[in-house]
């Protein structure tokens, strides 16, 4: 099966009942290809196209949400942030691969990706189960998290966040965040195209393990972690009270 037919074959099984075997299977699949042609694979897919409300105006490519524009301007797009807490509530970070075409080799939180426009199920606005779908879908294909690990329940959806970034020049960030938290143990596989590295951090040594960090930390993860990690942190099992779906900070 070539590449390209196997993320359409995807796309078509994360709609039905059998989006456990087709994930699965189309992971295999892409791992197989050289991690380049992965990424740029990846530049293919469709994000979703929002206004500064977080209402949906269309959709672009993953490259174009991504290139900064001769203007500066970076089409503003849909993401989500999630944030794994283990049973002894260690937050599970990773270090992007090198071979990421956007913030390679960066810290960051547990996963970061987008809702897929093609992806019909992950446009659901309901509960915001279009989001909740991605992000199990990412933490499977990331970090071989089970499906029936991260399944849409699982997420607690805290709050979204409006932030831009230049990144290099060439390659950037305009993002509404969908703020997730998952909190317990999972199985962990990690994708070498995606992560390089994954470490569990307790809270106590958050800001050592960061100081010690030759890379430097993804623009969102820094925000959220400048702003509003901590106190989350304190109350993972209060959280409901830290719910905000109303608000969308603004870092731009």
């Amino acid at each position: 099966m070539k590449l390209l037919s196997s993320l359409k074959f995807a796309r078509a099984c994360t709609q039905s009942q059998t989006t456990m075997v087709a994930v699965g299977l189309v992971r295999r699949l892409l791992q197989r290809a050289s991690p380049r042609n992965l990424q740029e694979a990846a530049l293919a897919e469709r994000c979703i196209v929002v206004n500064e409300h977080d209402k949906v105006i269309g959709d672009a490519s993953k490259r174009d949400c991504h290139r900064v524009h001769p203007d500066g301007n970076i089409i503003l797009h849909r993401a989500f942030s999630v944030f794994l807490f283990n049973s002894q509530n260690e937050l599970l970070l990773q270090k992007r691969s090198p071979q990421k075409i956007t913030f390679p080799s960066c810290i960051t939180n547990t996963c970061c990706s987008h809702p897929l426009y093609e992806i019909v199920a992950e446009r659901e606005e309901t509960d915001i189960l279009g989001v909740r779908r991605a992000a199990g879908r990412r933490l499977n294909y990331e970090l071989g998290i089970p499906l029936e690990e991260a399944g849409p329940e699982r997420f607690q959806y805290l709050t979204r966040i409006h932030y831009r970034d230049p990144g290099d020049g060439q390659w950037g960030e305009h993002e509404i965040d969908y703020i997730l938290v998952l909190h317990g143990n999972v199985t962990l596989d990690p994708n070498p195209d995606e992560v390089a590295e994954v470490q569990y951090v307790a809270h106590d040594k958050l800001d050592n393990f960061l100081k010690s960090q030759s890379a430097p930390l993804t623009p969102w993860f820094r925000l959220i972690t400048q702003h509003h990690l901590r106190l989350w942190w304190d109350n993972l099992h209060q959280l409901h009270k830290f719910q905000d779906h109303s608000t969308i900070h603004r870092f731009c």
